[in-house]
């Protein structure tokens, strides 16, 4: 099989796992890492035997052998760059946001209709091995969510990544963080959200948003989701996912599952040793050479964002 030629814009931290997902493939070859930060990008990409650094996206969207282009930049250009990919003729899969704000997100999915290629937006949480596990229980009607109850706390009191190093844009805990539990919710019950509440703390002076929300949304069938967010949390970072049904409970993190007690579920997959983000990247490639919408498609997931915008115009 002739290896997909991918470049990968971005090297801060989400970039890297992307990197580590992608080494291990033999049916992918990334001729380009693109980051401004020149040296830093060339120390990344002799660590992963890319041959060509580029300064700017629109350099190496030139080129013509680029097939593919894995979005990993600041999330204010995610839409903008989304839409110069499609243009170009490249696939392209973005990292979670798709926009800030709805219309954006709406233009990239207009552009993917243009032009027919595929355009994926990272919702990695569709694809870690315990959400999955659960969501094929769930369509079977083997499980019954009653609720999802989500914690995603960060110590982020400074405009910094996941590895503590300084970013030149700011985070935000609604338009990101807050999307991956709301499409997973909206993904793992299938339903419309008929009522959905945010609340949000005090602004923070230096950078300009809240660093505390709560969110609560209903679907179709009565269940309930229940979000907390901050970025002023000391204590064990990321999100926790507790899954309550008729009396069975289960708790995710990450790619890991247990029961509600904490012992480990045996998910069975042969791929669930994987990293949510290697089979989301599959997937990705996979719609790639077989001309089909994937998972997580930029059309699957703007529901996410109509929510998004919903919850946002509470606040005004």
């Amino acid at each position: 099989m002739k290896p997909l030629k991918v470049a990968v814009a971005g090297a801060g931290a989400i970039g890297i796992q992307h990197l580590d997902s992608l080494s291990e493939s033999t049916n992918v070859e990334i001729i380009s890492l693109v980051d401004k930060e020149t040296e830093k990008t060339r120390a990344i990409a002799n660590r992963y035997g890319i041959k060509q650094v580029d300064r700017e996206l629109d350099d190496v969207l030139k080129l013509p052998e680029l097939e593919a282009v894995i979005l990993c930049t600041p999330t204010p250009r995610h839409a903008e760059q989304a839409i110069a990919c499609l243009q170009a003729g490249k696939h392209v899969l973005v990292e979670i946001p798709l926009a800030q704000s709805l219309a954006d997100a709406e233009t990239v999915a207009l552009w993917q209709q243009r032009t027919g290629l595929i355009a994926m937006c990272a919702h990695t949480r569709r694809f870690n091995a315990g959400h999955s596990w659960l969501h094929d229980r769930i369509v079977a009607g083997q499980f019954s969510l009653r609720q999802l109850d989500v914690q995603t706390h960060f110590l982020r009191r400074s405009n910094t990544n996941i590895f503590g190093e300084p970013r030149s844009w700011t985070d935000h805990l609604l338009w990101h963080h807050a999307a991956h539990t709301v499409d997973l919710f909206q993904y793992q019950t299938g339903e419309d959200v008929i009522e959905a509440n945010l609340l949000q703390g005090p602004i923070d002076p230096a950078l300009q948003i809240a660093l505390d929300m709560s969110i609560q949304l209903k679907s179709t069938s009565g269940a309930l989701c229940t979000l907390s967010l901050s970025f002023n949390n000391a204590g064990p970072q990321g999100s926790t996912f507790r899954y309550i049904g008729d009396g069975v409970t289960f708790i995710a993190r990450n790619d890991a599952l247990t029961d509600g007690n904490g012992n480990n579920i045996e998910l069975g997959h042969e791929d669930s040793i994987l990293s949510g983000i290697t089979r989301q990247d599959h997937e990705f490639f996979s719609a790639i050479r077989e001309s089909r919408m994937p998972n997580a498609s930029v059309a699957g997931v703007l529901p996410c964002y109509r929510m998004l915008q919903r919850l946002e115009m509470t606040l005004t």
